[in-house]
């Protein structure tokens, strides 16, 4: 008989990442290369996949990225993750970062990055595993939960139409 994991609320999967951006962060332009942003949303994401899930958790797919301002070397960045949706054995996290700037003083840190990725739980032997379901309480939780499906809904049928158009070029091909 298969496990039930009873739900777990969304506020219990949130996970704070502050780091400082250094020289070694800086791409030819002078401004932190995204790639190291990237790395810094994967690493918060995985974080909040894994407390959600109770173990370990792996990167399925980064379903948006966008950086909205650049980040400059020096500058606090904080990386705030949770988890917005859950299957059987994916979650979908949301991913936003801030910035405070280093010369300057501010009410509150500069949105300077969004994104949402897709993780799987997995067992000791890479085998994906179920995962509670999350439990959003808040309106916001709700409705990020809500957003979280589309986006889902969305990924399957862009799946399916490139299946779809390969068959038919492979049929018209062969």
């Amino acid at each position: 008989m298969e496990e039930q994991h009873p739900g777990r609320p969304t506020a219990l999967s949130r996970v704070t990442l502050s780091r400082i951006m250094t020289a070694v962060d800086v791409n030819l332009y002078g401004t932190v290369h995204g790639g190291v942003l990237m790395k810094f949303v994967d690493d918060v994401a995985g974080a909040a996949a894994a407390r959600h899930s109770g173990g370990t958790a792996v990167t399925a797919a980064i379903d948006e990225i966008v950086f909205l301002e650049p980040v400059r070397v020096g500058d606090l960045v904080h990386a705030y993750a949770q988890i917005n949706w859950t299957g059987s054995t994916s979650m979908e996290v949301g991913v936003k970062l801030a910035s405070e700037r280093w010369d300057e003083v501010s009410p509150e840190p500069l949105p300077v990055a969004t994104a949402y990725l897709v993780f799987v739980a997995v067992d000791a032997a890479g085998n994906p595993r179920r995962v509670p379901p999350v439990l959003p309480a808040e309106d916001e939780d709700k409705r990020r939960f809500t957003e979280a499906m589309i986006r889902r809904d969305h990924r399957l049928a862009r799946r399916a139409a490139i299946q779809k158009a390969r068959a038919e070029h492979h049929t018209a091909a062969g």
